[in-house]
């Protein structure tokens, strides 16, 4: 399993304390999650990856603000482009990738959690929200596609153009959140990593997991047929890999069955 952690200007593995920072992402934070995602992708021993943030008040508060402010109008173009390109990659890499929400998410911080598979979230730990409305701007880093995708288009316009923030718990109630939990911070980052232990090796077949993850991911894209092709494609694939046979062989003997990845 590969923990992703976001810290104010940074990301990557877990740091020590809590900077109890906004989280916020600068270009070479961006950068540093693209990293990480390459090398939990080309990592055979990982095969779920969690994102969260550092501390115990932020998940990630979005773009620095401050760094905005300074850079040129074609520095921010290109900025809004590699975040695309990187958020996409954790949609297309077949990995599973849990968000742990540990505080607020807004701005571009929703829209790093939104390019997660599963949403967790800690109880009474923040809101979450697209406010740059607020800025003069949108959501440029996929922030209206994937809303839109997420909760449906009447929402998310409202919540955009309003710029009004979401607790978690209505967050769940419309679907962009799949679940939250109690406890503390600790606790919390305890119990998504236990919770996520359930998708590693033994416990499930990691080449069906990612085979539902591109069937989810590419077919609502494309034409019901198209997607009804891709399916028995990713699914006669897997009626030939050594996990099936043990997924089958499992059930037909009666016992939990132990997969290999293969």
């Amino acid at each position: 399993m590969a923990v992703i952690e976001l810290a104010s200007d940074s990301a990557g593995a877990p740091l020590e304390g809590d900077a109890m920072g906004p989280n916020t992402y600068t270009h070479e934070m961006m950068r540093d999650i693209d990293t990480a995602i390459i090398k939990a992708r080309f990592d055979d021993d990982v095969t779920v990856i969690v994102i969260t943030g550092n501390g115990s008040k932020f998940f990630s508060a979005g773009a620095s603000i401050q760094m905005l402010n300074s850079v040129t109008p074609g520095f921010k173009y290109n900025f809004c482009l590699h975040a695309n390109e990187t958020l996409s990659r954790f949609e297309q890499t077949t990995k599973l990738v849990i968000c742990a929400m540990n505080g607020h998410a807004v701005g571009g911080g929703l829209e790093i959690a939104m390019a997660a598979d599963i949403r967790i979230a800690r109880k009474n730990a923040g809101k979450v929200g697209l406010p740059e409305i607020n800025l003069g701007v949108l959501a440029g880093t996929g922030g209206t596609a994937r809303l839109t995708r997420l909760i449906g288009k009447a929402k998310a316009l409202e919540m955009m153009v309003t710029g009004e923030l979401m607790s978690f718990e209505d967050a769940k109630d419309c679907n962009l959140i799949n679940h939250i939990w109690e406890g503390d911070a600790d606790d919390f980052r305890r119990d998504v990593l236990d919770w996520a232990s359930q998708f590693t090796l033994p416990n499930k077949a990691t080449k069906a997991v990612g085979n539902i993850k591109r069937s989810c991911q590419t077919g609502p894209e494309i034409p019901f047929e198209y997607h009804l092709a891709l399916e028995r494609e990713l699914q006669a694939a897997l009626f030939g890999s050594s996990d099936a046979k043990e997924g089958i062989a499992a059930y037909v003997e009666k016992r939990v069955p132990s997969f290999e990845g293969q």
